[in-house]
């Protein structure tokens, strides 16, 4: 388990170190960095992919949570001067604060156990993002870009499709780790849309009706939205009340909290904080 410089990887961080060069070589190429680009790494580790970005962009920054590591990096790119690191928990940092004269590229091989919630934050910071290219759990890239009628759709995908184009490039091995994870990995690139192609009236309401169908999502709209809309209500905006959750497009959901939003006249009683 013990990694170059003593450090070993931590099970509460998630850590699984990313060591294979013909990995770390397709990644960079998918990400294709440029110098003038403000590209900020999360979970740098032990700077595997750190490294190969610096040589072409030697102003990147990073935000690690490890203490442990901050000087094994500092150390290890000594003499990148424009080379910052931030100590801080991604889940809680704020990305815009890094923004200067362009959008942020962000890029990470995100620890398995805060993937979800992670995005969901970088989500409702999309607006200063260029594109991101993260290392996921295989299952998580799939929920991502699940569509319509498939086991995967869900609330991750719906959101990360409200605010993003959703591209999975290529999977990875647990070899290409130490320690090994037990499961797949797999690349993924979101692109924040331009222009929303679905703008909800009130991201909150659509967020909780989102939430509230799939936190029953073995049951039909009727029942799963029960507390929220009637069966004639879903009727009169074209929806068929008796699909399930997860055969609704983002389209259909965006229709639903903005006649919600629309009733509440604006009282925003479905706030959510994700």
């Amino acid at each position: 388990m013990s990694q170059k410089g003593g450090h070993k990887a931590r099970k509460r961080f998630g850590q699984n170190f990313l060591h294979d060069p013909g990995v770390i070589e397709r990644i960079v190429r998918a990400i294709n960095p440029k110098p003038e680009d403000a590209i900020v790494e999360i979970g740098p580790g032990l700077g595997a992919l750190t490294e190969e970005i610096l040589a072409i962009n030697p102003r990147l920054q990073v935000v690690e949570l490890d203490r442990d590591l901050i000087p094994v990096l500092r150390t290890k790119f000594f003499n990148y001067p424009e080379f910052r690191i931030h100590e801080a928990d991604a889940l809680k940092f704020d990305f815009s604060q890094l923004v200067e004269d362009r959008p942020l590229r962000i890029i990470g091989n995100l620890p398995y156990n805060i993937s979800t919630p992670l995005i969901f934050h970088l989500l409702g910071q999309a607006g200063v993002v260029q594109d991101m290219h993260f290392m996921l759990q295989k299952e998580v890239v799939q929920r991502l870009a699940a569509v319509p009628g498939d086991n995967n759709y869900g609330r991750l995908g719906i959101m990360a499709q409200y605010f993003c184009k959703v591209q999975p490039l290529f999977e990875v091995g647990p070899g290409a780790f130490k320690p090994a994870p037990k499961v797949d990995s797999a690349i993924v690139r979101l692109v924040p849309h331009e222009t929303l192609p679905h703008p909800a009236m009130d991201l909150a309401t659509l967020q909780a009706v989102v939430r509230t169908a799939f936190n029953a999502r073995r049951k039909t709209l009727r029942k799963a939205l029960g507390g929220m809309i009637s069966a004639e209500q879903l009727q009169s905006l074209g929806i068929d009340d008796g699909l399930r959750p997860e055969n609704l497009s983002l389209a259909d959901y965006v229709h639903i909290a903005d006649f919600l939003y629309d009733q509440k006249s604006g009282t925003g009683d479905e706030v959510s904080n994700d």
